[in-house]
């Protein structure tokens, strides 16, 4: 009897298809790193998580702080700059040394109003970049960046800057101290060394002249070493009168007086006197004759135009008592006169 045959041997069955290896913290339902595994699949992500999502917390709240402390520092300063010309704020800054203007002008004119804007803009820039560079220092701390050779080339390029941009420096830090200190301001009468005329500009650089002559001067702020104002307080008219030396010294003192005493009081005049024209007597004595003084307190910045008319109603009433004048005039030690 012939065997019944074999059935057919089944084929060698495949090997299972090899599963990717995974963290095992994946195994922990709802923690970060099986959520992450579950969206990229990535080992490295899933190992990864905890350090990804507390690093990126951190980085959003540095970063909100910095927005919020940027904000409320800028809104400090703003209600600060506001306050500069109004209120009580005003009246103790206009109180206090150094910082009166001196010309007659209040606290809240435009003129303080400038100032304390051009302050408020230094110093919010100031504070952005403060603020932007301490928490771009913390959020590279929370990559675990290496601070120590970055802040040492920091400084050495600092360094570097510093030496290249020194006169810069200098130049920003006295326009500061300028502004601080009210040393002038726009429409001010200064002599500046090299150059003296009116204030146009003052920025934290470059302070702008206009002299006498209608040229425009820009100065550095750096390399002024002292300012002589002219607007500040008061201002004195003083009126030089050459005389022969054959005058009458005490008559034409009164003339003179009198003079000067009538022409003030003309109303297109005395809004600018503060205080009665002063004979102080005479001045100089040369070999072309005597030099008698007279002075005048006035408000600031109308010096100019109260001794010159005061020189002409007191040249006529000279011409009208036969006051002997010299025939050469003495040469004037003051500058040209400003406008």
């Amino acid at each position: 009897m012939t065997p019944a045959p074999l059935p057919p041997t089944p084929p060698a069955a495949l090997p299972a298809a090899a599963v990717p290896d995974q963290p095992t913290c994946a195994a922990d339902a709802g923690s970060w790193c099986s959520e992450f595994y579950k969206l990229t699949n990535s080992d490295f992500l899933a190992r990864s998580a905890d350090t990804i999502v507390s690093t990126s917390f951190n980085v959003a709240l540095i970063v909100v702080l910095c927005v919020v402390a940027r904000f409320l520092i800028h809104r400090t300063i703003n209600r600060v700059v506001d306050g500069a010309t109004s209120s009580r704020l005003s009246r103790i800054v206009g109180r206090a040394p150094g910082l009166r203007n001196g010309n007659g002008n209040g606290p809240t004119t435009p003129r303080r109003a400038q100032r304390a804007r051009t302050i408020g803009s230094v110093l919010r820039s100031i504070s952005s970049t403060v603020i932007l560079t301490v928490g771009s220092i913390m959020v590279l701390a929370e990559f675990g960046v290496a601070l120590a050779p970055i802040l040492a080339s920091a400084g050495i390029v600092g360094v570097a800057v510093g030496f290249g941009a020194q006169n810069l420096v200098r130049d920003f830090l006295s326009g500061m101290f300028m502004l601080l200190e009210d040393q002038y301001g726009v429409g001010d009468i200064i002599d500046a060394g090299e150059a003296s005329g009116v204030v146009e500009a003052v920025g934290l650089r470059i302070t702008t002249l206009r002299d006498h002559q209608g040229t425009v001067w820009y100065v550095r702020n750096g390399e002024i070493l002292r300012v002589g104002n002219k607007s500040q307080g008061y201002a004195v008219a003083v009126i030089d009168l050459p005389l022969s030396h054959a005058a009458d010294i005490p008559t034409a003192s009164a003339i003179a007086e009198r003079a000067a005493t009538e022409r003030i009081a003309d109303k297109d005049v005395a809004d600018s006197v503060l205080e009665p024209p002063e004979m102080l007597g005479v001045e100089r004595v040369g070999p072309e004759g005597v030099t008698l003084r007279l002075t005048v307190k006035v408000k600031p910045g109308e010096q100019f135009a109260v001794q010159r008319a005061l020189n002409a109603v007191i040249a006529d009433a000279f011409e009208d008592a036969n006051v002997p004048r010299p025939t050469v005039f003495p040469a004037s030690d003051s500058r040209p006169s400003m406008p």
